[in-house]
């Protein structure tokens, strides 16, 4: 009797293992960038196989040429696709290029051997800022319309961005950067703002978008950011930085170096901000979600979802305060790169 027992425990173990593993694999997948979106799976209990529903993305490779096909070919790393005489494979997430097999060769250490083509493909980030881009300008067209027709007063959905237009020009722009020159900067700002607001709540939909929790998309904000603030910036900024006013003679050379890395070190801590509190919540909220099965009674799962309801309310403040945190230490940064000696 205690033999069997032991033997149940050891087995029931390995099943809660392998769904603990099938469960972080879910959330590595719904965080990552994919070739297309997958809004939930079944699973055949004979076979095992996994039957994907969603939606394909158009897969653009060059690679001797520019391959273009749909990567509903792909069967989620399943088939080889070929074109133009070459074969192509997904794994773990990346395009390489295989034989007619689709053999993967790895090397001593374990890592993939094969070349990878030089990948365009329009993927679920990519999809999704476009999506934002097209839904912006239709947004903000319309409430330019609607100024220029209606006396200057918004109307429609403009009614309701207005007040954080001037929320944004009022408190952020004009105290950060100054009265005279935060115009120049006001389409950047308000641009930043609502860009990634608008990408924070898409990843907060079914669609299992992560493009804010992407580094590469954080990277290519906070650079933009970067490029404005050193290329407008005036004599006094790098004043400040190179030979800092009120500061003995003997010290300017040993403190140049530190205001020189702090050039730097903003923008890539806007970066990793962004970056980092995204994909902390995603990962949080689908770890959640997947207490749910590992529990499997009224409690357990009662409890998951009610963390899951507040943890999802907590989740739409803190898009909005991501976007208006990097929205202001960028109008700080306008501010800094600006401003004149006080004389």
């Amino acid at each position: 009797m205690l033999v069997f027992a032991s033997f149940s425990y050891a087995k029931e173990e390995k099943k809660e293992q392998t769904l603990q593993e099938e469960i972080t694999e879910y959330i590595y997948h719904h965080v990552q960038d994919s070739h297309d979106f997958s809004l939930f799976s079944t699973k055949d209990k004979k076979t095992g196989d996994k039957k994907y529903y969603g939606f394909p993305l158009p897969v653009i490779l060059v690679d001797e040429g520019v391959k273009f096909f749909m990567s509903s070919k792909l069967e989620h790393g399943k088939n080889v696709v070929e074109s133009s005489g070459k074969y192509y494979k997904l794994y773990h997430g990346k395009i390489y290029e295989t034989n007619s097999e689709g053999y993967i060769s790895y090397d001593k250490e374990g890592k993939v051997t094969n070349e990878r083509p030089l990948d365009l493909s329009i993927t679920k980030s990519v999809f999704s800022i476009l999506l934002v881009s097209i839904l912006m300008f239709y947004l903000f067209r319309s409430l330019a319309r609607s100024y220029n027709g209606n006396n200057h007063i918004a109307k429609g959905v403009g009614r309701f961005f207005e007040p954080i237009v001037i929320y944004i020009r009022d408190e952020i722009a004009i105290p950060s950067i100054g009265e005279e020159k935060h115009k120049r900067y006001m389409s950047f700002l308000l641009t930043l703002f609502f860009f990634i607001w608008f990408l924070n709540l898409l990843g907060l939909s079914p669609l299992g978008v992560n493009a804010t929790g992407n580094i590469a998309v954080t990277f290519g904000l906070a650079l933009v950011t970067f490029l404005i603030t050193n290329l407008t910036a005036n004599k006094t900024y790098w004043k400040h930085i190179f030979w800092m006013p009120g500061v003995p003679v003997w010290l300017k050379p040993l403190l140049a170096p530190i205001e020189l890395l702090g050039v730097f070190i903003k923008p890539f801590s806007l970066m990793i901000r962004l970056y980092a509190n995204i994909l902390a919540g995603h990962i949080v909220l689908y770890s959640l979600i997947g207490l749910i099965f590992i529990f499997k009674n009224l409690v357990g799962s009662s409890l998951s979802l009610v963390l899951v309801f507040f943890i999802s309310i907590i989740e739409v403040l803190v898009a909005l305060l991501q976007a208006y945190i990097f929205t202001l230490l960028s109008a700080l940064y306008f501010g800094f790169a600006v401003q004149e000696d006080d004389h």
